[in-house]
């Protein structure tokens, strides 16, 4: 039962009816002409209304329908099996000239109005021809009623129509705006989340490090003591304090990271060129970038425009150097730059290990890191600083292939006075 559902329509069932009818009707009901035999259903008048009902039905399953050639060749079709049923049933006196309003319908209801009242003459003017074999005594009135409906409802029909094809693209649109309303809240609210979250975490970095200082200024001083008091032939003492005291400065650069993390300061806004901001950063990776090839490929049309330019480049500094890292001796990264509408981009490409899909939602959270020695804040760091200009980092990468990270960043200068990040760990 449901396959049939699936191949008929429900206006199939309708036309099935119709035409059954009309089939019917053809078979018993007296023919308006004396010279045919009754209840006889003559064939030559069978054909062309058989040809028309199964033209009625298949119209909508053809995909080339939905050219303009394709529906006119389908409506010209149809008027044509029209007149030729109308004549073979009584011609001017035919009971079933009516039928030359399926044509013109479909018509109404898939062409504007100039198309329609075209087909209306076209279909008019068919049944007209009737009316060369006809004397003038034998017009009557009732005659030209066939020609008054057709104008009249194909008029109608195609009102109608138009006005359901303007309530359909208002509520497209109305969908299209609902659906692009609906990203921009959830954006929001991911933005919204993600600014609680870094606040939070920023309150907590804050707090363990101020405690945290304090009794690892107690160790780096008792270090040096012992370094000073122990005797030189003492070696494993004086490593062991060594020791001590690099590890405590490591501590205590992890918790200046913390601090720079939790800190809010205010961006410095200015005017400056985004690649002389990121060749400095380049410069600045390039010392450690033994062996791999950093390529620039900057929009010359991009114009300066309002940023911090030392938090800006503190991210490309970490984009930069993360590329490099990721890269294999011998490989190259590029960055490049162009200008969008009212956007500036810049774009670090590596071809290195790239990032697993699983990592991608989670990477720019804070603490979260691939590295064995990583802290998990340079990237959240980064997104920060891009937020907090009023723009946005994406990055696509696969497995084994490289990555790329894309910040995008408003050119016209930032409305409101909001917080930055300090600079970026190393």
């Amino acid at each position: 039962m449901r396959r049939w559902l699936r191949l008929f329509r429900p206006q199939d069932f309708v036309w099935v009816l119709l035409f059954a009818g009309l089939l019917i009707s053809l078979k018993f009901l007296p023919p308006p002409v004396v010279d045919t035999d009754p209840g006889q259903g003559d064939p030559q008048e069978i054909i062309p209304l058989a040809a028309l009902g199964i033209a009625q039905i298949l119209e909508p399953r053809f995909p080339a329908r939905a050219t303009t050639r394709s529906r006119v060749f389908w409506v010209v079709l149809k008027i044509v099996l029209g007149f030729i049923f109308i004549g073979f049933t009584g011609s001017i006196n035919s009971p079933y000239s009516m039928v030359l309003l399926l044509p013109v319908v479909s018509a109404a209801t898939t062409f504007g109005l100039r198309g329609t009242l075209a087909f209306i003459v076209l279909a008019s003017v068919c049944y007209l021809y009737f009316f060369l074999h006809l004397h003038g005594e034998e017009v009557q009135a009732h005659h030209l009623l066939p020609v008054i409906f057709l104008a009249m409802i194909g008029t109608l029909a195609n009102i109608l129509a138009e006005q359901l094809r303007i309530q359909s693209e208002k509520h497209r649109r109305t969908a299209e705006q609902l659906g692009a309303a609906n990203v921009q809240i959830r954006e929001a609210q991911e933005a919204v989340t993600r600014s609680d979250r870094l606040a939070a975490l920023g309150q907590l970095s804050a707090g363990l490090a101020h405690e945290l200082r304090n009794p690892l200024g107690t160790i780096k001083a008792s270090s040096e003591m012992l370094n000073h008091n122990i005797s030189a032939e003492n070696e494993i003492a004086r490593e062991v304090a060594g020791f001590i005291s690099s590890e405590v400065d490591r501590a205590n650069s992890l918790i200046t990271r913390f601090l720079q993390f939790a800190r809010p300061l205010q961006l410095q806004l200015a005017t400056a060129d985004l690649s002389q901001t990121i060749d400095r950063a380049i410069a600045l990776v390039e010392r450690e970038a033994s062996g791999i090839a950093i390529y620039r490929n900057y929009a010359p049309e991009l114009a300066p425009f309002p940023f911090d330019a030392e938090l800006m480049e503190r991210v490309f500094y970490n984009l930069v150097l993360n590329a490099v890292q990721a890269t294999a001796p011998g490989g190259a990264v590029t960055v490049k730059t162009r200008a969008a509408v009212g956007t500036a981009e810049a774009a670090v490409i590596d071809r290195g290990a790239g990032i697993d899909s699983k990592h991608l939602e989670t990477i720019f959270n804070p603490f979260f890191t691939t590295k064995p020695e990583g802290v998990g804040l340079g990237l959240a760091i980064v997104s920060k600083i891009v937020d907090e200009h009023g723009g946005k980092i994406t990055v696509e990468s696969d497995l084994g292939k490289g990555s790329v990270f894309r910040v995008l960043l408003p050119m016209e200068r930032v409305a409101k006075t909001q917080a930055a990040t300090p600079a970026l760990p190393a």
